[in-house]
């Protein structure tokens, strides 16, 4: 029978994972409705956009305070409050009468989205170290990987069932229904004695402390190009699945299953193989995947028709690789500042949104006219990552050399 220990790290992981998902809903929900909510507040596709790239934008500013603020007054508080005001930030989205009601409230769902992710990774290492801490990242990973494929499911039954007003008040209620059980069952694992004063001055010594660090950039930087190679879909994703793979509204599922289970794939075999092969070779196994995923796209874009399934599976295989690589990454880097755990967790959450925001309100619109655009943007972003992480390698062998 499984011990305590494992019921509760089970149970912890969830409610991380569901915390997590406040994100991925916030964009991936809407996207069916896109074009009915342009159409009802009488604004063009791009304009409409703005509603995606006003969030992340927002999202990823949010993420430099979220980690920071936790480090000084506690997870719990975080939490809590982000929580509340996500609710009510979706109530205001469900009763906006026009385009810029509709993005202020986005913006302040945007300012709160991020918190469950950025919170969650720093109370991962509060409780775990290494192996045992992968495996809790890989759980909470497989978990919050199921929200991206429900949620356009979910937008499009709303949408078609109940107009685009109830997308957002289905926003509403996950953001309750989150306060409710963090206030129950969310314990606090970052006590007052550990906590860092909540002063501008030493929170901006923090960021420039890990952002100094040559290793901190490269590997943010190369975790943030891996996921932007993927992300680009999401946003073109109307644009992908109705024009080119002539989807209808409510089969957004075509894309985001298979991409989605890549990623549990990816996250099951990350905590199947951590304290059996080291966090390099994890990362190098997960980059051959990447790779040949990206070839595989290109392959399919310049060879056979658009279609399903051949356009959707490397998507799967990519992201099965980012999925593999990233918790080894991310448990690297907050390792590099174990009493700025918060920090670096926000610092990298805020690099990879802000990439992500640039990805969704200007390179996306660019090439989403063209599956073959598509897929040798995701090769670019992928090489750029492996770049990164390369360069990364070279400087901390060259370290080691020096240490000798």
């Amino acid at each position: 029978m499984p011990s305590s220990a494992t019921k509760r790290h089970g149970a912890l992981a969830f409610l991380l994972a569901a915390l997590s998902t406040v994100g991925p809903f916030s964009i991936d929900t809407f996207l069916p409705a896109m074009h009915a909510i342009g159409d009802a507040l009488g604004v063009d596709a791009i304009e409409i956009q703005q509603a995606l790239t006003v969030y992340l934008l927002c999202y990823a500013f949010m993420m430099l305070w979220h980690g920071a603020i936790s480090d000084a007054v506690g997870r719990r508080r975080v939490l809590l409050v982000s929580t509340l005001l996500f609710g009510v930030a979706s109530v205001g989205c469900a009763l906006a009468p026009n385009l810029g009601t509709l993005l202020l409230f986005r913006a302040l769902q945007g300012l709160c989205g991020g918190a469950g992710l950025v919170v969650g990774r720093a109370i991962i290492r509060d409780c775990l170290d290494g192996a045992a801490a992968q495996r809790l990242m890989s759980q909470v990973t497989m978990l919050f990987s199921l929200s991206p494929a429900i949620a356009p499911v979910v937008g499009g039954f709303l949408y078609g069932g109940f107009g685009w007003r109830s997308i957002f008040v289905f926003m509403a209620l996950i953001g309750f229904g989150l306060f409710a059980m963090s206030w129950f069952a969310l314990p606090e694992t970052h006590p007052p004695e550990k906590r860092q004063a909540l002063r501008f001055s030493t929170m901006w010594q923090a960021y420039l402390t890990v952002l100094g660090k040559r290793e901190f950039q490269l590997l943010a930087a190369a975790v943030s190009c891996n996921f932007a190679g993927f992300f680009l879909y999401i946003p073109s994703a109307p644009v992908f699945l109705m024009r080119h793979l002539g989807l209808g509204p409510d089969e957004f599922l075509w894309m985001f299953g298979p991409a989605v289970g890549g990623i549990m794939l990816g996250a099951f075999l990350s905590g199947k193989m951590a304290g059996r092969r080291g966090a390099r070779e994890l990362v190098s196994i997960a980059y051959w995947m990447m790779f040949i995923a990206a070839a595989a796209n290109l392959a399919v874009c310049l060879w056979l028709p658009a279609g399903v399934p051949q356009s959707v599976l490397p998507l799967m295989l990519y992201t099965t690789g980012m999925s593999l690589a990233s918790p080894s990454i991310t448990l690297t880097l907050m390792d590099q500042f174990p009493e700025l755990r918060g920090t670096v967790s926000s610092l990298q959450g805020f690099t990879q949104t802000m990439l992500a925001s640039i990805v969704a309100g200007v390179v996306s619109p660019l090439v989403w006219g063209s599956p073959l655009m598509l897929a040798l943007t995701m090769t670019a972003f992928l090489t750029l990552g492996f770049a990164f992480r390369y360069a990364y390698r070279l400087r901390v062998g060259r370290a080691s050399c020096l240490e000798r």
